[in-house]
């Protein structure tokens, strides 16, 4: 059969399949994926959590049949609806079975992620072929006759495991239809029912525990639920019981709570006491202050806790700062829950176990902080300022300010001078 897909330039990169239509496709595939790619294009390594369950093969076989029939669809749609009615006719009787529209269909029937896909298709790709040209008129139910009878992957409804046996309740209803079959429909599976709420059974046909049958015929039966502590019970109401939860007991029809904190039923710790609950009880933690309690408090303690003293009904905590206990200098006690603590006094911190006076460094001035050079800078800075404005107000001619801007000027350069020649001065005695 001649092959759509034949390239001279694909036939250097790898040997072309000799025969099948699937061939070609898978070819493709593998040399596309065998093609150098860029970075984002390279399959990602698997992630180290434990990947997810595989579907039964019967299931991938139903999804390859069920995209095939898609396709099928798809490729009648697009390829016709132009209007011209005979022309379509004529060409969709050869185009219907052709080569060209099972490639058409195979390309497209599995997506790329879908591995399981493409290895069932690999593995059926004769029967396919053969189904397409051969097999259709006589088994158009493609799912049937690959998934059922030639891959042997699938079940009829209804019926499980490597023999298709039937489901509990019968291949029409399995599980009395108030369940699931455990493998219905696949070669795999127990069979065992998986009955809703309220029902139970080999095959789902009882009600379950904490229902009643309310009616019942030979297809259908309708359970509801008993009253709160009821397991067995012949109607809804409080007295209608037949047998008790656990944890409740059986009186006149009517299922009672069970006070497991005053039998020997409950098994708590010899810190805790038990506190009844319906149908069961808790276990809950004693006072700090008791060892071993009947109840919740100080006020019902066996026994008081060291550290802990008994006044009147109750265990309360023993001061043990009231005599001298920190023999510590500069330290002070501090009365703790069951307990007590020394710690440095006030104005005082703990060094090396020693409790030492605290040291308050002395407020900093503002210009504290500055280097010499700096305060120069700023000193010069503030001093120009006043030149400046001086000099403004004599350019006004105000003789008053002009006499003061001549003295500043007079004052800054004696100044500079003064600093200037006691440098040279002292460079001169260095030396330098």
């Amino acid at each position: 059969m001649p092959s759509i897909y034949r390239s001279p330039a694909w036939e250097k990169m790898a040997p072309w399949p000799q025969r099948g239509l699937v061939p070609p496709l898978l070819w493709g595939l593998s040399v596309f994926l065998s093609l150098p790619g860029p970075v984002w294009l390279q399959p990602s390594p698997p992630p180290q959590s434990s990947s997810p369950t595989e579907p039964h093969p019967c299931h991938t076989c139903r999804g390859l049949v069920d995209s095939f029939n898609k396709g099928l669809e798809r490729t009648i749609r697009d390829n016709f609806g132009g209007g011209n009615t005979a022309w379509e006719e004529e060409k969709l009787s050869k185009y219907k079975d052709s080569e060209t529209r099972l490639v058409e269909v195979l390309e497209s029937v599995c997506s790329k992620s879908d591995f399981e896909c493409h290895r069932l298709l690999e593995l059926s790709e004769e029967l396919v072929e053969s189904w397409w040209f051969h097999k259709q008129q006589e088994a158009p139910d493609l799912f049937q006759w690959l998934c059922s009878d030639s891959l042997k992957l699938c079940c009829p409804s209804g019926t499980f495991g490597p023999s298709c046996l039937p489901c509990p309740g019968g291949a029409e209803r399995p599980c009395g239809g108030y369940g699931q079959c455990e493998g219905e429909g696949t070669r795999g599976g127990s069979g065992h029912c998986d009955c809703q709420a309220g029902y139970g059974g080999e095959a789902c046909g009882q009600c379950g525990l904490g229902y009643f049958e309310v009616e019942r015929n030979a297809s259908h039966l309708v359970c509801s639920a008993c009253f709160g502590p009821c397991a067995r019970c012949s109607g809804p109401e409080e007295s209608n019981c037949l047998q008790c939860k656990n944890g409740w007991a059986l009186h006149h029809l009517k299922c009672v709570d069970i006070d497991e904190c005053g039998t020997e039923r409950a098994s708590c710790g010899a810190d805790q006491f038990c506190v009844n609950t319906e149908g069961s009880y808790e276990c809950r933690d004693c006072a700090k202050a008791c060892l071993g309690c009947m109840g919740a408090g100080p006020g019902r303690c066996k026994k008081c806790s060291p550290g802990y003293q008994q006044v009147g009904s109750k265990c309360l905590d023993v001061d043990e700062c009231e005599p001298e206990v920190c023999p510590g200098e500069n330290q002070q006690c501090e009365n703790t829950e069951g307990s007590y603590r020394c710690i440095c006094a006030q104005g005082y911190k703990q060094i090396e176990s020693v409790c030492v006076k605290e040291q308050i460094p002395e407020s900093a001035g503002f210009f504290s902080e500055m280097t010499e050079d700096e305060l120069v800078v700023l000193q010069q800075m503030f001093f120009g300022v006043i030149i400046c404005a001086l000099a403004t107000l004599a350019a006004k001619g105000d003789l008053v300010f002009t006499a003061i801007f001549i003295g500043a000027v007079a004052a800054m350069t004696g100044y500079w001078l003064s600093e200037r020649s006691d440098r040279v001065l002292e460079g001169f005695i260095k030396g330098r």
